[in-house]
């Protein structure tokens, strides 16, 4: 019996000691890392930084946090969705060469009081040798589809019925025995969709795919499964396809400060205000979206087959039309969705090709908000984050991490605080930009220059912006205090870079995307930037 009781105790204390050295192993290499400044990751600029995680350690954030979510069965939800938004930016082609944006002066816009007298200032801002470098020479590896061959946009495939009236006469035809002019602007916007850039601003199709959008006639309609908040699959003549986003409150009205990210409506103007902004900022990473203004009785209710959102329409005591449709939130009497007395406005934003054809990866945002209503982050209380996620594939090489910047960027800009997920084309592996989707830290020299020029007097943001949405069909799309709000969401943006430079010099802080491409760099830690920018 002794014998037995010392064993048990023995066997207690070999079980304490070895808890005891793998807590002191987890935690030793945190107590060697020194805490870093507001502006980079926790090495000083002295000291050589962590070029690849070692041999053998496995990250949290590798197995928790920024994986992969491809193989999840809602990962590919976004196929009939806009779930966050696209980007094409600068970034070095395979053979190192530079990725450029292309531009095409705006057409159809006149500039308002105050802009320059030979022309729009977006004229101007796209004629700027930034707006103007040529992309490399495209292989058919680095198109999204090659029309050449006997690839076929089937539509079967593709859950659809046939896309357009040729295809219906010739069912055996491939897409390459048939002119690319003869196809339906959303097919030719598929097409052009590349390594570098989801659409060229010399591409005459996109404002011909505005066009459609404002104008197409619906055919079909149907909710969008997933998703917090109702939207709308719109199918046109042309059998193209849409997101809708409703108008669910005035341009006027202001988000509570105390309302949480997560709990705030979606608003069908920041969707076409964001494309409009993704464009001047020369990204390219948003599908285009427009305005319009729907008959809810002609075009959504007589048409749709859906009868769970069939069966939400009423006329209200104002003899209103109204529906309220099925979604997590937000879908009730309470929260109906009413038209004057049955129109009602909002953003139709294109579908990206079906996933059936075009496969997409879906990444986790490794500086995504917590969702909780107590707990934090863990970006927000671990100092040394930003140094794991550099040393984390896809991060660790490459521009997925300068992208990931452009992105924040971009969101800052727009207050969207809700970036959970992005994601890019499985085709084009690491080596691709990241879409940004449903919109409702260091950075490359290309945005920091393109930066720079926005803020400039002759140019300035919220006036082209003002310019480039006043071509939209529910125009005036953002109010003043709206437009004023971006030039000073750059200043800041602007202020906190110069903060950067000045502590920790510019090498560290802007990385030179228009040469050849390092393997790794020192980059802005987006959690301390965040910060700042809402402590200003």
């Amino acid at each position: 019996m002794i014998l037995f009781r010392k064993f048990r105790v023995l066997i207690l204390m070999v079980f304490l000691i070895a808890c005891s050295m793998h807590i002191m192993i987890d935690l030793l290499p945190r107590l060697e890392r020194r805490a870093g400044g507001s502006c980079s990751c926790p090495h000083g600029p002295s000291e050589e930084p962590r070029d690849r995680a070692e041999p053998g350690r496995s990250s949290k954030h590798t197995l928790r946090i920024l994986q992969d979510f491809s193989n999840e069965p809602s990962s590919n939800l976004t196929s009939h969705s806009l779930e966050e938004r696209p980007e094409a930016a600068h970034r070095p082609g395979p053979a190192g060469q530079s990725r450029g944006s292309r531009g095409s002066p705006g057409q159809g816009s006149n500039p308002r009081p105050g802009a320059p007298a030979q022309g729009s200032r977006l004229s101007a801002l796209f004629a700027h040798p930034l707006y103007t470098v040529a992309l490399p020479a495209l292989t058919d590896e680095d198109t999204l589809f090659n029309v050449n061959t006997d690839i076929r946009f089937d539509p079967k495939a593709a859950e659809n019925q046939e896309w357009g009236a040729q295809a219906r006469d010739e069912d055996k035809a491939r897409a390459g025995e048939l002119s690319a002019d003869s196809y339906p602007n959303w097919l030719r916007f598929h097409i052009g969709i590349n390594r570098f850039e989801l659409y060229s601003r010399h591409n005459p199709v996109i404002d011909a795919m505005l066009a459609d959008l404002a104008a197409q006639r619906i055919t079909s309609v149907a909710m969008k499964s997933g998703g917090t908040q109702l939207k709308l699959i719109m199918t046109f003549h042309n059998y193209g396809q849409a997101l809708f986003k409703p108008m669910k409150q005035t341009r006027e009205q202001e988000t509570p400060p105390d309302f949480f990210y997560f709990s705030d409506f979606e608003r069908h103007n920041a969707e076409i205000a964001a494309y409009h902004l993704d464009r001047i900022l020369d990204f390219r990473r948003v599908p285009p979206v427009a305005g319009r203004l729907v008959n809810m009785t002609k075009e959504i209710r007589d048409v749709t087959r859906d009868k769970k959102l069939w069966r939400t329409f009423f006329i209200s005591p104002a003899n209103n039309i109204c529906f309220y449709g099925e979604c997590s939130y937000y879908c009730s009497t309470e929260h109906a969705l009413c038209g004057r007395p049955d129109q009602i406005e909002g953003s139709l934003a294109a579908f990206l090709p079906d996933l059936a054809l075009a496969k997409r990866k879906t990444w986790r945002n490794p500086w995504r908000r917590s969702y909780h209503k107590r707990k934090k982050a863990e970006w927000e209380v671990d100092p040394d984050y930003c140094e794991e996620v550099k040393q984390t594939p896809p991060y660790d090489s490459g521009f997925r991490l300068l992208d990931v910047m452009d992105m924040t960027i971009f969101d800052f800009l727009m207050g969207n605080m809700d970036r959970h997920h992005y994601e890019t084309f499985e085709k084009f592996g690491n080596e691709t930009f990241i879409i940004h989707l449903d919109n409702g830290r260091g950075v490359k020299k290309s945005t920091h220059l393109r930066l720079q020029l926005l803020a400039r007097e002759e140019f300035r943001l919220s006036v082209l912006m003002e310019e480039s949405l006043r071509r939209d069909r529910l125009a005036p799309v953002l109010i003043r205090p709206h437009l004023e709000a971006l030039d000073r969401r750059l200043r800041l943006v602007l202020s906190v870079l110069a903060d950067c430079i000045e502590k920790d010099g510019y090498s560290s802080v802007v990385e030179d995307d228009m040469g050849p491409a390092p393997e790794t760099a020192h980059f802005v830690n987006p959690a301390h930037t965040s910060r700042r920018a809402q402590k200003r």
